[in-house]
């Protein structure tokens, strides 16, 4: 008897039709028309006999069945592509195609450094960048749209293996009127809570600077609206207060132009690690490895 298998062409036409929630978007991600992709996705439901995906107009619904099959054609897909990751792991180092994922409050500061080391070192590496927060960065991870992750710990990211890199310390910035001159670290109980602006909920550099802190009023009392570090060093630029920054931010010459100044945080944990993190047992955990040492080395040239 003949045994008739989903493509995964199918099943990618379905993980990305769940993760866009429309027809429309999942179809030009996967580079087909839209009436592509809802045939291979109406194939795949008559080849097993059920129906995975409920259409209205309006609405894209997956059934409790079709979720299900979601998560298992993810690590279907996942597996196809660690195919392909052990020929090129058996290959040159650091070669062909990959996907890495940093969170915003590392880009822009330490991609500039490494890049360019990269693109000299290893010119056959293909490196696709993404910049997203770390839930998202690591739910990609899991769900096999990225290889790794640059991103800082402490952060549940879940069954990964991770290398830390080094240790990014935080600093408190604001004008000297606010945070005094002095050459000592600034102790953490000489911050007014009523004044220290942070990262929005998302960022994790936002929970790094709390738990440093170890002061549970300052959750309730900190304005918490800032979407980036840059938007964040101009609000405290124009008056609005004073704000926490990791040392990598200020070594890029974040507070250049401004009136601000910086002071080191002294506090039992002040400062965040920053990590290169993979699945576990991947086949390219050698070019992983490979990868940590790089940016490592590119902190300190």
């Amino acid at each position: 008897m003949a045994t008739y298998l989903p493509t995964l062409k199918q099943l990618q036409y379905l993980v990305a039709l769940k993760d866009h929630g429309h027809f429309g978007r999942a179809a030009e991600v996967c580079f087909v028309t839209q009436s592509t992709m809802s045939a291979g996705i109406r194939e795949l439901e008559t080849l097993i006999g059920v129906t995975l995906v409920e259409r209205t107009r309006r609405v894209v619904r997956f059934t409790p069945l079709g979720d299900r099959i979601v998560d298992k054609a993810r690590r279907v897909l996942r597996e196809a592509d660690e195919l392909g990751d052990l020929a090129r792991a058996a290959g040159r180092p650091l070669s062909g195609e990959m996907r890495m994922s940093v969170i915003p409050t590392i880009a822009p500061f330490m991609l500039p450094r490494i890049l360019p080391r990269l693109r000299r070192d290893y010119p056959d590496l293909k490196l696709f960048l993404r910049e997203e927060p770390s839930a998202a960065a690591c739910e990609g991870l899991n769900h096999g749209r990225t290889d790794c992750v640059l991103l800082a710990l402490p952060y549940a990211c879940g069954e990964v293996s991770s290398r830390i890199l080094f240790e990014d310390r935080l600093f408190v910035a604001g004008p000297e009127s606010e945070i005094g001159a002095g050459p000592l670290p600034m102790r953490s109980d000489e911050i007014d809570e009523s004044r220290l602006l942070l990262l929005e909920d998302g960022h994790c550099l936002k929970d790094h600077v709390l738990a440093a802190c170890n002061r549970p009023e300052m959750r309730a009392e900190a304005t918490m609206l800032g979407t980036s570090l840059h938007t964040m060093v101009q609000m405290v630029d124009n008056g609005l207060g004073v704000t926490m920054l990791p040392e990598m931010a200020i070594a890029a010459g974040i507070l250049e132009h401004t009136g601000l100044i910086a002071r080191a945080l002294d506090a039992d944990n002040p400062s965040r690690r920053i990590a290169l993190a993979w699945r576990r047992a991947s086949p390219r955990e050698r070019d992983f490895e490979l990868l940590a040492d790089v940016l490592a080395a590119a902190q300190h040239p």
